[in-house]
C-alpha cells in the first residue's frame, strides 16, 4: 500500500484472520498499524496484492457489494467519526437503523451498551459536548451494537483511564466469545491477554 506516488507504507504483508480470532496488532508509531486497518475495513485500496474479506476478493467488488461487506464490520477509529448533530443514543443506534431495525427493537440494547461503557447519563448529549474519552466510548458502543462479524479497533483505549481501558477490553473479549472476530491495534502491551494472538508490525511489514 502506498499513498499517492509515495513509497510503500505496507509491503510483504501475509495475514489471515480466521473466524473467531482475537488478535492484537502492535508496533512503533508510524509502523503501519492504522494503514493496515484501513485496508481491512475498505477505507483504502491496496496498490498490489490480494485482500479477501468473507471469501470475496475486495479488488473486484462492485460498490453495492462493498457496502454490504462494510455492514458486517464494526470499526473504532482514532478520530471517532461521530455525527455531531445526532445524539449519543442516535450515533450508537445508527448501524442498526442502517440494517433496517425498528427503534422499538433496539432502544433497550442501545441504552444497555451505553450504561456498560459508563455513558448511561449522556444518552441525549451531542458529540461536541463530550470529552475525548467519552467520544471514544460512544464510538466503541456504536461499533459493537450490531454484533458485527469483524471488529477492528484502532487504539480504542487511548483516551480512557486504565480501569475503563480494561473494561473495554473485556467488552471486546465478550464480543469475541459470541463469535465476532476482533483485531485491536494498541501501543499498550499490558492490555493484551495471554490467550490473544499478538501481531507485530515494523517498518510496514508483519513479523
Amino acid at each position: 500500500m502506498r499513498y499517492g506516488e509515495g513509497p510503500e507504507v505496507l509491503h510483504d504483508i501475509d495475514l489471515t484472520l480466521a473466524q473467531g480470532d482475537f488478535a492484537f496488532l502492535t508496533g512503533p508509531s508510524g509502523a503501519g498499524k492504522s494503514s493496515l486497518l484501513k485496508l481491512m475495513y475498505l477505507r483504502e485500496q491496496a496498490s498490489r496484492g490480494l485482500i479477501s474479506l468473507f471469501g470475496q476478493d475486495t479488488a473486484v467488488l462492485p460498490d453495492a457489494n462493498r457496502a454490504l461487506i462494510r455492514r458486517r464490520i464494526g470499526v473504532v477509529l482514532q478520530d471517532f467519526a461521530l455525527i455531531d448533530h445526532l445524539s449519543v443514543f442516535e450515533n450508537v443506534a445508527l448501524p442498526l437503523r442502517i440494517h433496517g431495525v425498528r427503534r422499538a427493537s433496539y432502544a433497550e440494547d442501545v441504552v444497555e451498551i451505553l450504561r456498560w461503557v459508563g455513558l448511561g447519563d449522556r444518552l441525549n448529549s451531542l458529540p461536541p459536548t463530550l470529552s475525548g474519552g467519552e467520544k471514544q466510548r460512544v464510538a466503541i458502543a456504536r461499533a459493537v451494537i450490531a454484533k458485527p462479524d469483524l471488529l477492528i479497533a484502532d487504539e480504542p483505549t487511548g483516551n480512557v483511564d486504565p480501569e475503563m481501558g480494561a473494561r473495554l477490553i473485556r467488552l471486546f473479549a465478550e464480543m469475541n466469545r459470541i463469535g465476532t472476530t476482533v483485531l485491536i491495534a494498541t501501543h499498550d502491551l499490558d492490555l493484551i491477554p495471554a490467550s490473544a494472538r499478538h501481531l507485530i508490525i515494523q517498518d510496514g511489514s508483519l513479523s
